[in-house]
């Protein structure tokens, strides 16, 4: 494996101590931050894998006004509405690209799977900020223990219950308007939680022929029990439900995104409706010293309806994962099964897919030096069940592993590695295909797994008042997966690559003062394209920015209140479906400045988030004039928080 940075990158990355090592203390007294993408607790400075991490503090001086946004604005992670739809955004993250970027990472939250088995992406806009205490984003890390799909890492989302109870209520320009609810109990034995979220908005486009704008409203409740009948045995419920009814734009050609970016162009906005129940039960026992059995089982069902074109899909998802832990002082080891069974009915045809793994992941620690493996192997298996014609079925034996190490030089420094190979299994959308001959279908025999292997090596570099991770990666794919727009097919890139620099940096200027950096520089290249005729080959990946700037200024205001300032920039690329690199129309760069002030008044919390300060005219490029606008005009929004 060659692997290959530019000079400006290394320079950068090695620059980077020597810049922080001025704040130097003699103890680090900053704050832990744990990690647990390996599903072992560890801190995120001893972790033998590339990580960031975004707290429940993040969240709030953020001013986000939903999880998209977050971590649209706030991460290395890139989101952007899915051909105009805010609630199931497309993710670029490690330049998988935003085409298909969201099937190659893994979303969970609380252990339970968001990713779909259809070309639909996760569901992300139902989940509650109120509800969420940390967010972990694994990077080329995470296939053994989240399997199909974590080719270019993951992001696991965790809540916590709390004590208290709190109503929340905020209003913005574009009839925005939202109410959160919360009520909680955490005792000694018993914990409880619930959620309700409404929101709305008016719509940022003019009125379509129909009369309406690209409006929305979302309803979310959550419910979530934890028990402890006794000392060794913990039990929890959770359930929940969204439902989620929205139109959104259609594009735009440049002319028309230059004149107006709200005009609508005489054609109705997409009409969708979104439903998605689920409930799940668990338990740990720790039945021996250092032993420990996990049980988690989750049933999810789905419905998506475009009401405009009188066409349902329902789905239903069922999961179980049992897991055996051994956690010594030295020795920890994880080792257990997981399925995964998914089906999608449309009223004339089930189609399914169904997981079955086995993997084991352990972690040592010698003094200051932790390795860590682990594998994984797993069975996916196709079935088409027309309600006329014949059944297909299929079935695919796919494996992982990772290797780690990490090597805390000192009390501030260390340094990490990690080489991991990972997959992803085509879905259902890609996996079967349509014959406009017989009009049947069958299977797409073009399609492969996608098969990676990631090279990461990076440092941490943690002090009283500088708190600094470097990466670099380097990623080797054979067969990866893409929709190919001129030929409406699905297939695969023979052969590409990827490779980059990761720069987190949070540096506290001073006692009222705080500096924080994301920044990601990436390079996603095509090696072989036997499908395009040799037109994409030695090009980049569409969609791919090289470079992702988060920079963010947090500001003190006296006790009470807190000012946050952050500017959020990608630079240009290629248009969506632009493999060959040939169109006229590129990707523009993306650009936001947001600010967000929050005062606290005993039990009362007040605030204000303005976002696009400066009106940048932001879209999706998907081809030369077709143009999706995003984030194209100033928006605000001023809440009150009230706690009980």
């Amino acid at each position: 494996m060659n692997i290959r940075l530019s000079a400006t990158a290394v320079a950068v990355a090695a620059a980077f101590p020597f810049v922080s090592t001025a704040f130097a203390a003699d103890e680090p007294t900053g704050e832990t931050v744990i990690v647990s993408a390996n599903r072992i607790d560890t801190p995120d400075v001893a972790a033998t894998y590339a990580s960031e991490v975004h707290t429940r503090k993040d969240i709030e001086r953020s001013g986000a006004t939903s999880l998209v946004d977050y971590l649209n604005r706030q991460s290395s992670v890139q989101l952007t509405p899915n051909f105009g739809n805010r609630f199931t955004p497309s993710i670029n993250m490690r330049g998988y690209g935003t085409n298909d970027g969201f099937q190659n990472v893994v979303i969970s939250i609380d252990g339970r799977r968001l990713n779909n088995i259809d070309m639909v992406p996760q569901l992300v806009g139902s989940i509650p900020l109120e509800d969420i205490d940390r967010i972990e984003i694994t990077k080329g890390s995470g296939s053994v223990a989240y399997g199909d799909g974590a080719t270019a890492g993951s992001i696991q989302i965790y809540t916590k219950p709390r004590t208290g109870a709190s109503i929340d209520v905020n209003a913005g320009n574009h009839e925005a308007l939202g109410t959160t609810g919360y009520a909680g109990y955490v005792g000694e034995r018993f914990t409880a939680s619930a959620t309700a979220e409404h929101t709305e908005d008016g719509g940022f486009s003019d009125k379509d022929p129909s009369g309406h704008r690209d409006a929305s409203t979302s309803d979310n409740w959550r419910v979530s029990l934890t028990g402890r009948p006794i000392d060794r045995l913990k039990l929890t419920l959770d359930t929940g439900d969204a439902r989620i009814d929205l139109r959104y734009p259609n594009s735009l050609t440049l002319a028309q995104f230059h004149d107006d970016p709200g005009m609508n162009t005489g054609r109705d906005y997409t009409h969708q409706f979104f439903r998605d129940g689920y409930w799940a039960v668990g338990a740990e026992y720790d039945f021996a010293s250092n032993w420990r059995l996990t049980a988690r089982h989750n049933d999810e069902d789905k419905r998506s309806e475009f009401l405009q074109f009188s066409f349902r899909t329902d789905s239903r998802y069922l999961s179980d994962d049992i897991a055996l832990q051994y956690l010594g002082d030295a020795l920890a080891v994880t080792t257990g099964v997981q399925t995964f069974d998914g089906e999608r009915a449309d009223g004339f045809s089930e189609t399914t897919k169904k997981n079955e793994a086995m993997f084991v992941q352990g972690q040592y620690e010698m003094g200051r030096l932790t390795l860590s493996a682990g594998a994984r192997r797993e069975k996916v298996e196709y079935e088409y069940d027309p309600s006329f014609g014949s059944r297909l079925k299929d079935d695919k034996q796919l494996s992982s592993w990772d290797l780690g190490a990490n090597y805390r030089i000192d009390d501030v420094l260390s340094v990490f590695g990690n080489y991991n190979a990972s997959y992803q299994a085509p879905d259902i959308d890609r996996f079967f295909a349509f014959n406009p001959v017989t009009f049947e279908t069958i299977f797409n025999g073009l399609i492969k797994p996608a098969k990676v292997r990631t090279v990461t090596l990076g440092f941490n570099h943690v002090l009283p008042t500088n708190r600094l991770k470097v990466g670099v990666f380097h990623a080797d794919l054979n067969d990866e997966i893409y929709f190919n727009a001129s030929t409406f097919s699905n297939t695969n890139i023979d052969k590409s690559h990827k490779y980059g620099l990761e720069v987190q940096d949070t540096w506290r200027i001073s006692p009222v003062l705080t500096g924080v950096l994301n920044y990601s520089w990436t390079r996603a290249l095509i090696d072989r394209e036997d499908m395009g005729g040799g037109a994409f080959d030695g090009k980049e990946l569409p969609g791919v920015p090289r470079n992702n700037v988060v920079l963010g200024l947090n500001v003190a205001v006296g006790d009470q209140g807190n000012l946050y300032v952050s500017h959020t920039w990608r630079s240009k690329t290629w248009a969506a479906n632009d493999f060959d690199n040939n169109n006229a129309q590129r990707q523009r760069a993306y650009q936001s400045t947001d600010v967000a002030y929050r005062h606290r008044l005993n039990k009362v919390e007040l605030y204000a988030a303005v976002s696009n300060l400066f009106n940048y005219k932001n879209g999706t490029w998907v081809r030369d004039d077709a143009i999706y606008p995003v984030d194209f005009e100033r928006t605000w929004k001023v809440g009150a928080k009230l706690s009980f």
